[in-house]
């Protein structure tokens, strides 16, 4: 693949870890390198988060410093979850930076993010979904992710994703990436990780995949009827222009 650093951006709790690590990997097995390399050689730890390099916004004081090294470095991977900016919108034109975007059903999104939370604070441990105490908090918390994945969507240089035809049809969806990444898809290594992330392999709890459920549609068995009509006021229009208005 040519020279790049390629930001992986997700809906939370969309398979954005997963679809983040298996693009780490077939872009190190392609002579890139490993974020997190990125991370202890370069002073980026206050930057890239742990376990999964997850850069917090693409604000010029962010974006600049991870992608430095860049000029003396092969290829690197960037996981996020935040909106576009016109800093990057501008380098991924320029061809600097290549964007991927993986999005979900919102209300199944905001399900996983709600039970992660209550699990973290079973835990008494603390993070973004740990707030999320009621279902009603976790929509409003979901309506701002379905605005910024309004953004990437309507991005014509990044390649988007939905997580349900990623689970269902995944040699499809990973044969957009490959050629989206421009990596020969031939070599055994290759062949090697694309077979490791299949979705029945996803039992194997790796470190930073966040699998828990991942079933579709779970919401109808979880929400109430207040609960659903509150996800339509908010973005019944992308559950419909996307369609999840069954």
């Amino acid at each position: 693949m040519n020279k790049q650093m390629v930001l992986s951006v997700g809906m939370p709790r969309a398979g954005s870890g997963w679809y983040y690590n298996l693009t780490k990997d077939l872009v190190v097995a392609s002579g890139g390198l490993n974020a997190k390399e990125i991370r202890t050689k370069y002073p980026l730890k206050r930057l890239l988060t742990e376990v999964n390099c997850n850069l917090g916004t693409l604000s010029f004081y962010r974006l600049i410093p991870v992608l430095l090294p860049l000029v003396i470095e092969r290829p690197y991977v960037i996981k996020l979850h935040a909106e576009r900016r016109p800093l990057a919108d501008l380098l991924i034109t320029l061809g600097v930076i290549k964007s991927t975007y993986i999005f979900r059903d919102p209300r199944d999104a905001l399900l996983s993010a709600y039970e992660y939370g209550q699990r973290m604070s079973e835990k008494r441990l603390e993070n973004a979904f740990t707030p999320l105490t009621t279902i009603e908090k976790s929509i409003n918390f979901m309506a701002s992710y379905v605005k910024i994945a309004r953004g990437w969507l309507s991005s014509e240089h990044t390649l988007a994703v939905k997580y349900e035809d990623f689970k269902s049809n995944y040699d499809h969806e990973v044969s957009k990436l490959i050629a989206f990444l421009e990596i020969d898809p031939t070599e055994n290594k290759i062949k090697e990780i694309i077979g490791s992330y299949r979705p029945e392999q996803k039992g194997q709890n790796r470190q930073g995949l966040h699998f828990v459920k991942g079933k579709v549609g779970r919401y109808k068995d979880s929400f109430t009827d207040s609960q659903i009509d509150q996800c339509d006021r908010l973005f019944g229009d992308f559950l419909q222009e996307y369609g999840y208005s069954e």
